[in-house]
Protein backbone atom coordinates (compact mmCIF):
# COMPACT_ATOMS: atom_id res chain seq x y z
CA UNK A 1 0.00 0.00 0.00
CA UNK A 2 1.65 3.56 -1.16
CA UNK A 3 0.87 6.01 1.52
CA UNK A 4 1.13 10.11 0.71
CA UNK A 5 1.90 13.26 2.71
CA UNK A 6 -1.80 13.78 2.58
CA UNK A 7 -2.27 10.23 4.39
CA UNK A 8 1.02 11.21 7.21
CA UNK A 9 -0.12 14.50 7.76
CA UNK A 10 -3.92 13.22 8.36
CA UNK A 11 -2.33 10.01 10.76
CA UNK A 12 -0.43 12.60 12.94
CA UNK A 13 -3.67 15.04 12.85
CA UNK A 14 -5.89 11.68 14.47
CA UNK A 15 -3.39 11.46 17.18
CA UNK A 16 -2.51 15.39 18.15
CA UNK A 17 -6.16 16.28 17.61
CA UNK A 18 -8.20 13.12 18.90
CA UNK A 19 -11.45 13.47 20.96
CA UNK A 20 -8.81 13.20 24.50
CA UNK A 21 -7.24 16.19 23.34
CA UNK A 22 -10.93 18.18 22.90
CA UNK A 23 -12.23 16.55 26.07
CA UNK A 24 -8.83 17.52 27.72
CA UNK A 25 -8.56 21.24 26.78
CA UNK A 26 -12.84 21.82 27.87
CA UNK A 27 -12.07 19.98 30.73
CA UNK A 28 -9.22 22.73 31.16
CA UNK A 29 -11.11 25.41 30.50
CA UNK A 30 -13.91 24.21 32.98
CA UNK A 31 -11.52 23.96 35.41
CA UNK A 32 -10.17 27.05 35.19
CA UNK A 33 -13.35 29.18 34.82
CA UNK A 34 -14.65 27.76 38.44
CA UNK A 35 -11.36 28.33 40.06
CA UNK A 36 -11.64 31.66 38.75
CA UNK A 37 -14.80 32.30 39.80
CA UNK A 38 -16.03 32.97 36.35
CA UNK A 39 -13.11 35.12 35.90
CA UNK A 40 -14.87 36.42 32.43
CA UNK A 41 -16.40 38.64 34.32
CA UNK A 42 -13.60 40.11 35.27
CA UNK A 43 -12.26 40.46 31.76
CA UNK A 44 -15.56 42.04 30.59
CA UNK A 45 -15.66 44.59 33.48
CA UNK A 46 -12.03 45.31 34.62
CA UNK A 47 -9.86 44.20 31.83
CA UNK A 48 -12.21 47.18 29.93
CA UNK A 49 -10.55 49.60 32.54
CA UNK A 50 -7.01 48.20 32.39
CA UNK A 51 -6.97 48.83 28.29
CA UNK A 52 -8.28 52.59 29.23
CA UNK A 53 -4.94 52.96 30.59
CA UNK A 54 -6.49 54.00 34.17
CA UNK A 55 -3.53 51.32 35.70
CA UNK A 56 -0.77 52.23 33.63
CA UNK A 57 2.48 53.30 35.05
CA UNK A 58 5.36 55.10 32.97
CA UNK A 59 8.08 53.02 34.33
CA UNK A 60 6.53 49.64 33.82
CA UNK A 61 8.37 47.08 32.01
CA UNK A 62 7.39 46.16 28.45
CA UNK A 63 7.51 47.55 24.76
CA UNK A 64 3.98 48.28 24.14
CA UNK A 65 0.58 49.21 25.88
CA UNK A 66 -1.65 47.45 27.05
CA UNK A 67 -4.77 48.14 23.67
CA UNK A 68 -1.44 47.17 21.60
CA UNK A 69 -0.74 43.96 23.21
CA UNK A 70 -4.35 43.08 22.56
CA UNK A 71 -4.45 44.45 19.51
CA UNK A 72 -1.52 42.71 18.33
CA UNK A 73 -2.57 39.64 19.52
CA UNK A 74 -6.69 40.01 18.33
CA UNK A 75 -4.64 40.53 15.11
CA UNK A 76 -3.74 36.71 15.08
CA UNK A 77 -6.92 35.62 16.27
CA UNK A 78 -9.59 38.06 14.52
CA UNK A 79 -8.69 37.00 11.05
CA UNK A 80 -9.65 34.88 8.31
CA UNK A 81 -10.40 32.11 10.92
CA UNK A 82 -13.60 34.25 11.48
CA UNK A 83 -14.83 34.44 8.04
CA UNK A 84 -13.54 31.26 6.53
CA UNK A 85 -13.22 28.81 9.22
CA UNK A 86 -16.71 29.60 10.83
CA UNK A 87 -17.77 29.02 6.99
CA UNK A 88 -15.83 25.71 6.92
CA UNK A 89 -17.89 24.67 10.18
CA UNK A 90 -21.23 25.45 9.26
CA UNK A 91 -21.13 24.04 5.93
CA UNK A 92 -19.78 20.71 7.20
CA UNK A 93 -20.81 20.82 10.70
CA UNK A 94 -23.99 22.78 9.87
CA UNK A 95 -26.08 25.29 12.83
CA UNK A 96 -24.78 23.42 15.50
CA UNK A 97 -21.28 23.71 15.21
CA UNK A 98 -22.04 27.19 16.47
CA UNK A 99 -22.99 25.97 19.84
CA UNK A 100 -19.67 24.30 20.49
CA UNK A 101 -17.87 27.81 19.03
CA UNK A 102 -20.07 29.23 21.70
CA UNK A 103 -18.87 27.17 24.51
CA UNK A 104 -15.11 27.14 23.59
CA UNK A 105 -15.59 31.00 23.19
CA UNK A 106 -16.67 31.33 26.91
CA UNK A 107 -14.21 28.38 27.94
CA UNK A 108 -11.49 30.20 26.13
CA UNK A 109 -12.12 33.13 28.19
CA UNK A 110 -10.17 31.35 31.09
CA UNK A 111 -8.69 29.86 29.10
CA UNK A 112 -6.85 32.70 27.84
CA UNK A 113 -6.66 34.83 30.90
CA UNK A 114 -5.04 31.98 32.73
CA UNK A 115 -2.33 30.87 30.14
CA UNK A 116 -1.25 34.94 29.97
CA UNK A 117 -0.75 35.18 33.93
CA UNK A 118 1.07 32.06 33.51
CA UNK A 119 3.67 33.92 30.74
CA UNK A 120 3.51 37.14 32.45
CA UNK A 121 4.87 35.43 35.96
CA UNK A 122 7.61 34.13 34.28
CA UNK A 123 8.68 36.86 31.45
CA UNK A 124 12.25 37.42 31.07
CA UNK A 125 12.22 40.94 31.45
CA UNK A 126 16.04 41.36 31.69
CA UNK A 127 16.02 44.15 28.79
CA UNK A 128 12.62 45.55 30.13
CA UNK A 129 12.26 47.62 26.52
CA UNK A 130 12.12 44.25 25.09
CA UNK A 131 10.32 40.98 27.44
CA UNK A 132 10.43 37.71 26.13
CA UNK A 133 7.53 35.16 27.25
CA UNK A 134 5.42 32.29 26.49
CA UNK A 135 4.86 28.63 27.67
CA UNK A 136 8.27 28.21 26.67
CA UNK A 137 9.28 30.59 29.46
CA UNK A 138 6.90 29.24 31.68
CA UNK A 139 7.81 25.29 31.66
CA UNK A 140 11.85 26.63 31.84
CA UNK A 141 11.38 28.39 34.81
CA UNK A 142 9.18 25.81 36.52
CA UNK A 143 11.62 23.38 35.72
CA UNK A 144 14.53 25.33 37.16
CA UNK A 145 14.72 25.35 40.43
CA UNK A 146 15.35 21.64 40.17
CA UNK A 147 18.67 21.86 38.02
CA UNK A 148 19.27 20.49 34.90
CA UNK A 149 17.72 20.93 31.09
CA UNK A 150 14.49 19.29 31.33
CA UNK A 151 12.04 22.36 31.41
CA UNK A 152 14.54 24.31 28.33
CA UNK A 153 13.76 20.61 26.16
CA UNK A 154 9.81 20.50 26.60
CA UNK A 155 9.96 24.26 25.96
CA UNK A 156 11.71 24.09 22.91
CA UNK A 157 9.55 21.13 21.96
CA UNK A 158 7.09 23.53 22.47
CA UNK A 159 8.65 26.20 20.31
CA UNK A 160 9.11 23.34 17.43
CA UNK A 161 5.04 23.19 17.46
CA UNK A 162 4.64 26.91 17.53
CA UNK A 163 6.93 27.36 14.33
CA UNK A 164 4.66 24.41 12.81
CA UNK A 165 1.69 26.57 13.38
CA UNK A 166 3.08 29.82 12.59
CA UNK A 167 3.65 28.86 8.86
CA UNK A 168 0.26 26.67 8.64
CA UNK A 169 -2.34 28.32 10.44
CA UNK A 170 -1.25 31.72 11.27
CA UNK A 171 0.35 31.66 7.05
CA UNK A 172 -0.53 29.39 4.54
CA UNK A 173 -4.29 29.08 5.52
CA UNK A 174 -4.39 33.29 5.54
CA UNK A 175 -2.95 32.88 2.23
CA UNK A 176 -4.57 30.46 0.34
CA UNK A 177 -8.11 32.19 1.49
CA UNK A 178 -7.45 35.55 0.17
CA UNK A 179 -5.94 33.97 -3.24
CA UNK A 180 -9.05 32.06 -3.41
CA UNK A 181 -11.89 34.79 -2.70
CA UNK A 182 -9.91 37.18 -4.75
CA UNK A 183 -9.57 35.17 -7.50
CA UNK A 184 -13.25 34.17 -7.32
CA UNK A 185 -14.08 37.65 -8.00
CA UNK A 186 -11.66 39.48 -9.65
CA UNK A 187 -9.51 38.38 -13.03
CA UNK A 188 -5.66 39.42 -13.19
CA UNK A 189 -5.44 40.07 -16.80
CA UNK A 190 -1.58 40.32 -16.31
CA UNK A 191 -1.47 36.48 -16.05
CA UNK A 192 -4.83 35.85 -17.60
CA UNK A 193 -2.65 34.32 -20.52
CA UNK A 194 -0.20 32.11 -18.24
CA UNK A 195 -0.15 28.68 -18.71
CA UNK A 196 -2.39 27.02 -15.42
CA UNK A 197 -0.53 23.50 -14.52
CA UNK A 198 -1.92 20.71 -12.20
CA UNK A 199 0.13 22.46 -9.68
CA UNK A 200 0.90 25.81 -10.64
CA UNK A 201 -1.74 28.47 -10.56
CA UNK A 202 -0.26 31.80 -11.85
CA UNK A 203 -3.54 34.01 -10.67
CA UNK A 204 -3.29 32.79 -6.90
CA UNK A 205 0.27 32.77 -6.97
CA UNK A 206 0.57 36.47 -8.14
CA UNK A 207 -2.26 37.24 -4.97
CA UNK A 208 0.31 35.07 -2.37
CA UNK A 209 3.26 36.82 -4.15
CA UNK A 210 1.90 41.05 -3.16
CA UNK A 211 1.14 39.55 0.29
CA UNK A 212 4.78 38.16 0.99
CA UNK A 213 5.82 41.87 0.24
CA UNK A 214 3.50 43.58 1.99
CA UNK A 215 4.02 41.27 4.94
CA UNK A 216 7.87 40.82 5.02
CA UNK A 217 8.06 45.17 4.90
CA UNK A 218 6.01 44.75 8.58
CA UNK A 219 8.03 42.12 10.17
CA UNK A 220 11.36 43.76 9.51
CA UNK A 221 10.28 46.15 12.21
CA UNK A 222 9.63 43.78 15.16
CA UNK A 223 6.53 43.65 17.79
CA UNK A 224 7.23 47.65 18.03
CA UNK A 225 5.67 47.69 14.21
CA UNK A 226 3.70 44.73 14.52
CA UNK A 227 2.09 46.32 17.56
CA UNK A 228 1.45 49.90 16.21
CA UNK A 229 0.13 48.76 12.37
CA UNK A 230 -2.27 46.11 14.55
CA UNK A 231 -3.10 48.78 17.35
CA UNK A 232 -4.99 50.92 13.86
CA UNK A 233 -5.98 47.78 11.87
CA UNK A 234 -7.86 46.05 14.11
CA UNK A 235 -9.78 48.29 15.56
CA UNK A 236 -11.08 49.72 11.84
CA UNK A 237 -11.21 46.04 10.29
CA UNK A 238 -13.53 44.78 13.21
CA UNK A 239 -15.64 48.04 13.09
CA UNK A 240 -16.68 48.13 9.54
CA UNK A 241 -16.72 43.87 9.34
CA UNK A 242 -19.31 44.11 12.14
CA UNK A 243 -21.15 47.36 10.91
CA UNK A 244 -21.88 45.34 7.26
CA UNK A 245 -22.68 42.30 9.11
CA UNK A 246 -25.61 44.09 11.44
CA UNK A 247 -26.94 45.17 8.54
CA UNK A 248 -27.31 41.79 6.84
CA UNK A 249 -28.62 40.25 10.14
CA UNK A 250 -31.05 43.37 10.31
CA UNK A 251 -32.70 42.59 6.86
CA UNK A 252 -33.27 38.72 7.96
CA UNK A 253 -33.72 39.74 11.38
CA UNK A 254 -37.50 37.73 11.19
CA UNK A 255 -35.21 34.77 11.09
CA UNK A 256 -32.62 34.72 13.83
CA UNK A 257 -35.02 33.59 16.40
CA UNK A 258 -35.18 30.59 14.51
CA UNK A 259 -31.86 29.87 13.60
CA UNK A 260 -30.70 30.76 17.37
CA UNK A 261 -33.15 27.58 18.37
CA UNK A 262 -31.34 25.59 15.38
CA UNK A 263 -28.14 25.91 17.16
CA UNK A 264 -29.00 25.05 20.29
CA UNK A 265 -31.43 22.55 19.29
CA UNK A 266 -28.49 20.31 17.11
CA UNK A 267 -25.86 21.33 19.67
CA UNK A 268 -26.97 19.63 22.48
CA UNK A 269 -27.77 16.73 20.76
CA UNK A 270 -31.87 17.07 20.13
CA UNK A 271 -31.09 14.96 16.87
CA UNK A 272 -28.68 15.34 13.74
CA UNK A 273 -29.02 18.24 11.39
CA UNK A 274 -30.79 16.70 8.53
CA UNK A 275 -29.66 17.28 4.76
CA UNK A 276 -30.81 20.26 2.44
CA UNK A 277 -29.50 21.78 -0.68
CA UNK A 278 -25.90 21.99 -0.23
CA UNK A 279 -25.40 21.17 3.63
CA UNK A 280 -24.84 16.97 3.42
CA UNK A 281 -26.51 16.56 6.85
CA UNK A 282 -24.22 16.51 9.94
CA UNK A 283 -24.21 14.29 13.48
CA UNK A 284 -23.49 16.09 17.25
CA UNK A 285 -20.35 14.57 17.03
CA UNK A 286 -19.48 16.11 13.67
CA UNK A 287 -20.93 19.20 14.59
CA UNK A 288 -19.33 19.69 17.63
CA UNK A 289 -16.17 18.69 16.60
CA UNK A 290 -15.94 21.13 13.32
CA UNK A 291 -17.73 23.73 16.03
CA UNK A 292 -14.54 23.05 18.78
CA UNK A 293 -11.55 23.01 16.00
CA UNK A 294 -12.68 25.81 14.00
CA UNK A 295 -13.24 27.89 17.45
CA UNK A 296 -10.04 26.67 18.86
CA UNK A 297 -8.51 28.04 15.72
CA UNK A 298 -9.82 31.50 15.55
CA UNK A 299 -9.64 32.32 19.15
CA UNK A 300 -6.20 30.30 20.21
CA UNK A 301 -7.36 29.89 23.31
CA UNK A 302 -5.12 26.77 24.95
CA UNK A 303 -2.95 27.03 22.17
CA UNK A 304 0.00 29.01 24.34
CA UNK A 305 0.45 31.92 21.35
CA UNK A 306 -1.33 34.72 22.74
CA UNK A 307 1.04 34.87 26.03
CA UNK A 308 3.64 35.55 23.60
CA UNK A 309 2.61 39.04 22.54
CA UNK A 310 0.97 39.98 25.80
CA UNK A 311 3.98 39.00 27.24
CA UNK A 312 5.46 42.64 25.46
CA UNK A 313 3.25 44.66 27.01
CA UNK A 314 4.41 47.12 29.90
CA UNK A 315 2.81 46.11 32.90
CA UNK A 316 3.69 45.52 36.89
CA UNK A 317 0.87 43.18 37.43
CA UNK A 318 0.89 39.88 35.71
CA UNK A 319 -2.47 39.30 36.43
CA UNK A 320 -3.71 42.53 34.90
CA UNK A 321 -2.60 41.59 31.46
CA UNK A 322 -4.40 37.93 31.93
CA UNK A 323 -7.40 39.84 32.95
CA UNK A 324 -7.45 41.49 29.16
CA UNK A 325 -6.47 38.55 27.63
CA UNK A 326 -9.65 37.17 28.38
CA UNK A 327 -11.25 39.89 26.62
CA UNK A 328 -9.96 38.26 23.11
CA UNK A 329 -12.54 35.02 22.94
CA UNK A 330 -15.12 37.23 23.86
CA UNK A 331 -14.45 39.47 20.63
CA UNK A 332 -13.08 37.07 18.17
CA UNK A 333 -15.33 33.98 18.90
CA UNK A 334 -18.46 35.63 20.58
CA UNK A 335 -19.04 38.58 18.97
CA UNK A 336 -17.32 38.08 15.16
CA UNK A 337 -17.12 34.60 14.98
CA UNK A 338 -21.42 34.82 15.53
CA UNK A 339 -21.83 37.22 13.34
CA UNK A 340 -20.41 35.52 10.63
CA UNK A 341 -22.04 32.17 11.54
CA UNK A 342 -26.01 33.95 11.46
CA UNK A 343 -25.24 35.42 8.11
CA UNK A 344 -24.17 32.38 6.64
CA UNK A 345 -27.11 30.70 7.99
CA UNK A 346 -29.94 33.44 7.40
CA UNK A 347 -28.63 33.70 4.15
CA UNK A 348 -29.56 30.30 3.25
CA UNK A 349 -25.98 30.05 2.14
CA UNK A 350 -25.22 27.36 3.82
CA UNK A 351 -27.79 24.91 2.45
CA UNK A 352 -28.26 27.00 -0.84
CA UNK A 353 -29.59 24.81 -4.10
CA UNK A 354 -27.79 23.78 -7.03
CA UNK A 355 -26.87 27.23 -9.23
CA UNK A 356 -27.81 25.01 -12.46
CA UNK A 357 -30.34 21.88 -13.44
CA UNK A 358 -29.49 19.26 -16.02
CA UNK A 359 -33.00 18.37 -17.67
CA UNK A 360 -34.74 15.24 -16.23
CA UNK A 361 -33.78 13.23 -19.16
CA UNK A 362 -30.24 14.52 -19.88
CA UNK A 363 -27.27 11.47 -20.27
CA UNK A 364 -25.68 11.74 -17.43
CA UNK A 365 -23.68 8.47 -16.91
CA UNK A 366 -21.92 6.79 -14.27
CA UNK A 367 -19.42 3.87 -14.77
CA UNK A 368 -17.73 1.67 -12.80
CA UNK A 369 -13.91 2.11 -13.98
CA UNK A 370 -11.24 -0.24 -12.06
CA UNK A 371 -11.87 0.83 -8.45
CA UNK A 372 -13.18 4.19 -9.22
CA UNK A 373 -16.62 5.28 -10.57
CA UNK A 374 -16.46 7.89 -13.16
CA UNK A 375 -19.16 10.68 -13.50
CA UNK A 376 -20.24 12.40 -17.12
CA UNK A 377 -22.27 15.10 -17.69
CA UNK A 378 -23.04 16.75 -20.84
CA UNK A 379 -22.29 20.46 -21.76
CA UNK A 380 -23.49 22.95 -18.53
CA UNK A 381 -27.10 24.69 -19.23
CA UNK A 382 -27.04 28.74 -17.90
CA UNK A 383 -27.21 29.75 -14.44
CA UNK A 384 -30.62 29.92 -13.14
CA UNK A 385 -32.13 33.64 -12.77
CA UNK A 386 -31.68 34.17 -8.76
CA UNK A 387 -27.87 32.64 -9.47
CA UNK A 388 -27.23 34.83 -11.96
CA UNK A 389 -28.98 38.14 -9.71
CA UNK A 390 -27.00 37.42 -7.01
CA UNK A 391 -23.69 36.87 -8.69
CA UNK A 392 -24.37 39.92 -10.77
CA UNK A 393 -24.12 37.90 -14.48
CA UNK A 394 -25.97 39.86 -17.81
CA UNK A 395 -28.79 37.79 -18.09
CA UNK A 396 -27.69 36.37 -21.90
CA UNK A 397 -24.40 35.13 -19.98
CA UNK A 398 -24.29 31.77 -18.89
CA UNK A 399 -22.67 32.30 -15.54
CA UNK A 400 -19.56 30.01 -15.97
CA UNK A 401 -16.09 30.32 -16.09
CA UNK A 402 -13.26 28.40 -16.94
CA UNK A 403 -11.96 26.32 -13.69
CA UNK A 404 -14.76 26.90 -11.67
CA UNK A 405 -15.18 24.40 -8.83
CA UNK A 406 -18.50 22.49 -9.02
CA UNK A 407 -19.99 19.46 -7.42
CA UNK A 408 -23.26 17.29 -7.47
CA UNK A 409 -24.54 15.08 -4.58
CA UNK A 410 -24.70 11.55 -5.26
CA UNK A 411 -25.48 8.63 -2.97
CA UNK A 412 -22.95 6.12 -2.00
CA UNK A 413 -21.94 4.64 1.41
CA UNK A 414 -22.89 5.39 4.25
CA UNK A 415 -20.91 8.50 6.92
CA UNK A 416 -21.14 8.17 10.24
CA UNK A 417 -20.17 11.84 9.82
CA UNK A 418 -23.21 13.20 8.21
CA UNK A 419 -25.68 10.58 9.44
CA UNK A 420 -26.90 9.87 5.60
CA UNK A 421 -25.26 8.57 2.66
CA UNK A 422 -24.88 11.38 0.21
CA UNK A 423 -21.74 12.40 -0.70
CA UNK A 424 -20.13 15.36 -3.13
CA UNK A 425 -18.64 14.94 -6.30
CA UNK A 426 -16.30 17.59 -7.24
CA UNK A 427 -15.50 18.74 -10.43
CA UNK A 428 -14.05 21.79 -12.72
CA UNK A 429 -15.79 24.08 -15.33
CA UNK A 430 -14.13 22.91 -18.65
CA UNK A 431 -14.12 24.82 -22.44
CA UNK A 432 -15.59 22.42 -24.75
CA UNK A 433 -14.13 22.59 -28.42
CA UNK A 434 -17.56 23.99 -29.45
CA UNK A 435 -17.34 26.85 -27.04
CA UNK A 436 -20.22 25.09 -24.39
CA UNK A 437 -19.16 25.16 -20.96
CA UNK A 438 -18.64 21.18 -19.66
CA UNK A 439 -17.72 19.66 -16.25
CA UNK A 440 -14.04 17.36 -15.72
CA UNK A 441 -15.47 15.08 -12.80
CA UNK A 442 -12.78 13.71 -10.08
CA UNK A 443 -13.05 10.36 -10.14
CA UNK A 444 -15.05 8.10 -7.21
CA UNK A 445 -13.75 5.78 -4.93
CA UNK A 446 -15.05 2.40 -5.24
CA UNK A 447 -16.57 1.37 -2.17
CA UNK A 448 -17.79 -1.82 -0.32
CA UNK A 449 -20.05 -3.15 2.19
CA UNK A 450 -18.45 -5.69 4.84
CA UNK A 451 -19.57 -8.40 3.41
CA UNK A 452 -17.59 -7.06 0.46
CA UNK A 453 -20.75 -6.20 -1.73
CA UNK A 454 -19.92 -2.96 -3.77
CA UNK A 455 -21.86 0.34 -3.07
CA UNK A 456 -23.39 1.77 -6.32
CA UNK A 457 -23.29 5.21 -6.99
CA UNK A 458 -26.68 6.89 -8.22
CA UNK A 459 -27.08 10.74 -8.62
CA UNK A 460 -29.38 12.37 -6.01
CA UNK A 461 -30.75 15.25 -8.30
CA UNK A 462 -29.41 16.44 -11.82
CA UNK A 463 -28.37 20.32 -10.05
CA UNK A 464 -24.52 21.38 -10.96
CA UNK A 465 -23.71 23.28 -7.27
CA UNK A 466 -21.16 26.14 -7.03
CA UNK A 467 -18.33 25.04 -4.23
CA UNK A 468 -17.89 27.92 -2.43
CA UNK A 469 -15.10 26.79 -0.34
CA UNK A 470 -13.96 29.22 3.35
CA UNK A 471 -14.14 32.74 2.54
CA UNK A 472 -15.49 32.51 -0.44
CA UNK A 473 -18.72 30.89 1.43
CA UNK A 474 -19.20 33.87 3.56
CA UNK A 475 -18.78 36.43 0.76
CA UNK A 476 -21.64 34.47 -1.62
CA UNK A 477 -24.09 35.25 1.84
CA UNK A 478 -23.21 38.66 1.83
CA UNK A 479 -24.16 38.40 -1.95
CA UNK A 480 -27.31 36.23 -1.53
CA UNK A 481 -29.18 39.40 0.77
CA UNK A 482 -26.71 42.65 -1.03
CA UNK A 483 -25.38 41.15 -4.31
CA UNK A 484 -22.14 43.03 -4.94
CA UNK A 485 -21.62 43.26 -1.48
CA UNK A 486 -19.47 39.97 -0.31
CA UNK A 487 -17.55 40.84 -3.40
CA UNK A 488 -16.16 44.08 -2.23
CA UNK A 489 -16.68 43.38 1.24
CA UNK A 490 -15.36 40.15 2.12
CA UNK A 491 -12.39 40.27 -0.48
CA UNK A 492 -11.47 43.71 1.90
CA UNK A 493 -11.59 42.10 4.69
CA UNK A 494 -10.06 39.38 3.86
CA UNK A 495 -7.20 41.12 2.62
CA UNK A 496 -6.77 43.28 6.14
CA UNK A 497 -7.65 40.57 8.56
CA UNK A 498 -4.99 38.21 6.13
CA UNK A 499 -2.18 40.56 6.55
CA UNK A 500 -2.81 41.49 10.36
CA UNK A 501 -2.81 37.54 10.86
CA UNK A 502 0.34 36.96 9.62
CA UNK A 503 2.55 39.87 10.75
CA UNK A 504 1.80 38.38 14.34
CA UNK A 505 2.22 34.95 14.05
CA UNK A 506 5.24 35.51 12.17
CA UNK A 507 6.00 37.27 15.85
CA UNK A 508 4.77 34.23 17.61
CA UNK A 509 7.18 32.09 15.38
CA UNK A 510 10.60 34.62 15.69
CA UNK A 511 10.17 34.38 19.57
CA UNK A 512 10.08 30.43 19.02
CA UNK A 513 13.12 30.79 17.14
CA UNK A 514 14.82 32.92 18.92
CA UNK A 515 14.10 30.82 22.47
CA UNK A 516 16.03 27.62 20.68
CA UNK A 517 18.47 29.80 19.60
CA UNK A 518 19.16 32.41 21.60
CA UNK A 519 18.57 35.89 22.44
CA UNK A 520 22.50 37.11 21.25
CA UNK A 521 25.03 36.23 19.21
CA UNK A 522 25.89 35.24 15.44
CA UNK A 523 23.67 31.88 15.38
CA UNK A 524 20.79 34.12 16.88
CA UNK A 525 20.40 36.49 14.17
CA UNK A 526 21.24 34.15 11.00
CA UNK A 527 18.13 32.12 12.36
CA UNK A 528 15.53 34.67 13.20
CA UNK A 529 17.14 36.18 9.35
CA UNK A 530 16.55 33.14 7.66
CA UNK A 531 13.14 32.63 9.49
CA UNK A 532 11.80 35.87 8.16
CA UNK A 533 12.59 35.41 5.08
CA UNK A 534 10.96 31.59 5.01
CA UNK A 535 8.07 32.98 6.52
CA UNK A 536 8.17 35.71 3.79
CA UNK A 537 8.34 33.13 1.12
CA UNK A 538 5.88 30.87 2.80
CA UNK A 539 3.33 33.31 2.05
CA UNK A 540 3.66 32.84 -1.86
CA UNK A 541 4.50 29.50 -2.20
CA UNK A 542 1.38 28.25 -0.05
CA UNK A 543 -0.82 30.13 -2.93
CA UNK A 544 1.49 28.05 -5.70
CA UNK A 545 -0.99 25.69 -6.21
CA UNK A 546 -0.32 22.28 -4.42
CA UNK A 547 -3.39 22.91 -1.72
CA UNK A 548 -6.36 22.17 -4.14
CA UNK A 549 -8.93 22.39 -1.82
CA UNK A 550 -10.49 23.66 1.79
CA UNK A 551 -9.56 19.95 3.46
CA UNK A 552 -6.32 20.03 2.25
CA UNK A 553 -6.00 23.59 4.06
CA UNK A 554 -7.78 22.05 7.21
CA UNK A 555 -5.07 19.43 7.05
CA UNK A 556 -2.49 21.46 7.30
CA UNK A 557 -4.05 23.68 9.81
CA UNK A 558 -4.90 20.81 12.15
CA UNK A 559 -1.76 19.71 12.60
CA UNK A 560 0.19 22.65 13.76
CA UNK A 561 -3.24 23.78 16.20
CA UNK A 562 -3.13 19.95 17.52
CA UNK A 563 0.85 19.87 17.96
CA UNK A 564 0.37 23.13 20.30
CA UNK A 565 -2.54 21.90 22.26
CA UNK A 566 -0.57 18.45 22.59
CA UNK A 567 2.76 20.60 24.00
CA UNK A 568 0.43 23.61 26.02
CA UNK A 569 -2.05 22.11 27.99
CA UNK A 570 0.17 19.83 30.39
CA UNK A 571 1.91 23.09 30.76
CA UNK A 572 -1.44 24.50 31.95
CA UNK A 573 -2.29 21.94 34.48
CA UNK A 574 1.77 21.98 36.03
CA UNK A 575 1.61 25.88 36.03
CA UNK A 576 -1.96 26.25 36.90
CA UNK A 577 -1.62 26.89 40.70
CA UNK A 578 0.54 29.17 40.73
CA UNK A 579 -1.25 31.04 38.61
CA UNK A 580 -4.62 30.57 40.37
CA UNK A 581 -3.18 31.99 43.76
CA UNK A 582 -1.88 35.00 42.09
CA UNK A 583 -4.93 35.45 40.34
CA UNK A 584 -6.88 35.27 43.18
CA UNK A 585 -4.86 37.36 45.85
CA UNK A 586 -5.14 40.51 42.95
CA UNK A 587 -8.61 40.35 42.93
CA UNK A 588 -8.71 40.39 46.86
CA UNK A 589 -6.51 43.70 46.42
CA UNK A 590 -8.57 44.75 43.84
CA UNK A 591 -11.65 44.44 46.18
CA UNK A 592 -10.20 46.07 48.72
CA UNK A 593 -8.82 49.27 46.80
CA UNK A 594 -5.66 48.45 46.71
CA UNK A 595 -4.97 50.15 43.15
CA UNK A 596 -7.51 53.44 43.01
CA UNK A 597 -4.50 55.32 44.31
Amino acid sequence: MQFTLNDVVNTLNGLLFSETVVYALLATGLLFTLWSGFGQYRALTHGVSVIKGKYDKQDDPGAISHFQALSAALSATVGLGNIAGVALAVALGGPGAIFWMWVIGVLGMALKMTEVIQSMLSRDISDPSNPHGGPMYVVDSLFKSAGGRFGATIGGIFCITLVLSAITGGNMFQAWNVAAVTTQYFDLPVVSEMEKTHNFNPETFTIGAILAIIVGCVIIGGIKRIGAVAGKLVPFMCVVYLIAGLCVLVLNIGQIPELLMLIVKYGVGLGDAPASGAFLGGTIGYAAMWGIKRALFSSEAGQGSAPIAHSAAKCDEPVREGVVAGLEPFIDTLVVCTVTALIILASGAWNRGPEAHFAEDAAIELSLQDDEWALATPPLPHKTEEAKHTNSVDENESGWSVNDSVFMIVRNHQSEDTGDNLHRVNGSVVKNDDGSFGVKWDPIPLKEDEDGTKVDVTVEQPGVFVDYPGATLTAHAFDRTIPGLGKWLVVFAAWLFAISTMISWSYYGEKGVVYIFGKEGAISIISVTFYRIAYTLLVAVSTIGFIKTDAELDMWTTLGLGAMLVANIPIMWIYGPKAMRAYHDYINKLKNGEYDS
